[in-house]
């Protein structure tokens, strides 16, 4: 995509367009202008026309949605400038807030709401300040350019999707490769845990994808939980999987090698290192004290 400015439409923003603009800037440092295009702007592949102008022709940098048949799968602009990154099928994939975003966008909230099994009161409760006062700040200019605090702060956010996007394939190979199933023989019926060991190919954020990959095994349905190295130390985290009540890491926080645990019970960050120790405090934790840990491959 080789582009020398965005144009996007004027008045209330929308996160449609705030988001579209935003994954375009990871693309090329354009300027912004909202304000409606002329139609030597459509013609002109330098210009990125979005969410505005009845036209979605990627050749030519136009991804509008509203001239769209009303009876089409909800898509938006997000969605366009998503496919013409090549990133749209693991964007429906990876990121669960892409779906609702387009029907929200397409349908409304009361349609959505009842799409999501929910309804608009609940919705609005998910509401989030940031959004709102990025929305609003969007909506009061005219132009954005390179070094003003609204551009930057969009490219951020453009970058940091589509940084998730593009190293999230690699990451979930790297953990089918690293990661371990260990076998627990509970009293109460045998269960996994996942166990990620330090490795110096690991990410700056080694759990990346790490639900994602859970989730994608056949055993998903019987990891407890997960232990994975610590962002913050040399150490290692130990966290239950989807809440599961069969860990309380609250009974490991007198461990003189566990430096924090959650009031809630659900996390817990160890300096050990050794994974005779590991299996120690996850044996700890256990609502009801299982058997050796058996390790199997993963």
């Amino acid at each position: 995509m080789n582009f020398k400015r965005i144009i996007t439409h004027p008045g209330s923003a929308h996160k449609d367009e705030l988001l579209a603009c935003a994954l375009l800037l990871t693309e090329e440092n354009a300027p912004i202008f909202r304000r409606d295009p002329t139609p030597e702007d459509l013609e002109d592949p330098s210009i990125c026309v979005v969410d505005v102008g009845g036209v979605h022709n990627p050749e030519k940098n136009n991804y509008d949605h509203h001239q769209f048949a009303k009876g089409q799968s909800p898509t938006c602009s997000i969605s366009l400038v998503l496919e013409a990154l090549g990133l749209y099928q693991d964007a429906r994939e990876f990121l669960d807030w892409i779906e609702p975003a387009e029907w929200f966008d397409c349908r409304g909230p009361n349609v959505t709401a009842n799409f999501l099994g929910t309804d608009r009161q609940t919705l609005a409760k998910l509401n989030s300040p940031i959004d709102g006062a990025l929305l609003r700040a969007f909506g009061k200019v005219e132009t954005l350019a390179e070094g003003d605090f609204l551009w930057e702060t969009l490219k951020l956010v453009g970058e940091d999707i589509v940084g998730f996007l593009r190293g999230l394939r690699t990451q979930l190979q790297y953990l089918s490769k690293q990661s371990e199933i260990w076998r627990v023989d509970a009293p109460n019926g045998p269960f996994d845990v996942l166990y990620l060991p330090r490795s110096e190919a690991q990410l700056e954020d080694p759990t990346l994808g790490l639900g994602r990959y859970i989730e994608s095994l056949d055993s998903a349905e019987t990891i407890a939980a997960t232990i994975y190295p610590d962002r913050r130390s040399e150490g290692y985290g130990l966290s239950r999987f989807r809440d599961d009540p069969r860990f309380d890491f609250t009974r490991i926080d007198n461990e003189n090698d566990v430096h924090f645990t959650h009031a809630s019970g659900f996390l817990a960050k160890t300096s050990a290192t050794e994974v005779h120790r590991l299996r120690e405090l996850l044996n700890a934790a256990m609502v009801e004290q299982p058997k050796a840990l058996d390790k199997t491959s993963a």
